[in-house]
């Protein structure tokens, strides 16, 4: 009769325990699966640019500490081949690295971003995840073997305007023969939400060769990310020191 009672008694202690154990089990591998999915990629493998797919991957981890990425429009890039997608920027807001993540996710393949400095040892990180010197050829030579490439407007302190494009790196995409692609990005200061909407291919008008077809490939883009910045309403832009998670 004792032992039955006691059964009875510490049936739901057991049973707690075990429901505990099953939520940490699931956790456990939703969070394995989320880094097996983050790069279809051999782990470790160092490319030609000197991309780090082991640590590039680590560094996603953990800048979802700092932004909860939404993506919309990434049908429009190409599965396959190479193509550059120009983001607006805003001072310190490190825009195309967090949308070179998040596209990344979507996409399921390898993301560059241009901006990569030529100094120690902030540029040898940023080489290790994805970053490219500001450097048209350098920049070519990426779009020629089929990667991604993102590129940011020139800062601009205004929310809804989008700063000057740098019409030699967009002439490396004309002179590949790849889509240039515009895209908004927003974050907030005081939280983890952020976004990256990416538009269809822009186009420039009337043919022209030379730097006016860059020039006017690049006022293009420039416009369609203004387009882009008003669908997406207001936006405030995050600074990488707010790393904590407010929300």
């Amino acid at each position: 009769m004792a032992a039955n009672i006691g059964n009875v008694i510490t049936f739901p202690v057991r049973r707690g325990a075990e429901i505990a154990t099953g939520a940490v089990s699931r956790a456990a591998s939703e969070v394995s699966a989320g880094s097996a999915r983050l790069v279809a990629e051999h782990a470790g493998t160092v490319d030609d640019w000197g991309r780090d797919s082991r640590f590039t991957d680590h560094v996603k981890l953990a800048s979802k500490l700092r932004w909860k990425v939404s993506v919309g429009g990434d049908q429009h890039l190409p599965r396959k081949g190479g193509a550059l997608i120009v983001v607006n920027a805003r001072q310190l807001a490190l825009a195309p690295i967090f949308a070179a993540f998040a596209i990344s996710d979507a996409v399921d393949r390898p993301v560059r971003f241009v901006g990569r400095p030529d100094t120690a040892p902030i540029g040898a990180i940023s080489r290790r995840i994805g970053g490219l010197l500001d450097d048209p050829a350098e920049v070519e030579g990426a779009l020629a073997a089929g990667e991604l490439v993102i590129i940011g407007a020139e800062h601009d302190p205004r929310l809804l305007e989008v700063g000057v494009i740098d019409h030699g790196l967009v002439g490396a995409a004309i002179h590949t023969k790849v889509p240039v692609f515009p895209a908004g990005t927003s974050s907030s200061p005081t939280s983890r939400n952020a976004r990256v909407e990416i538009g269809p291919a822009s186009r420039a008008s009337r043919r022209r060769r030379g730097p006016l077809a860059e020039l006017e490939l690049a006022d293009h883009v420039r416009a369609d990310i203004a387009e882009i910045l008003e669908e997406l309403g207001e936006l405030s832009t995050g600074l990488p020191v707010d790393w904590l998670p407010f929300r």
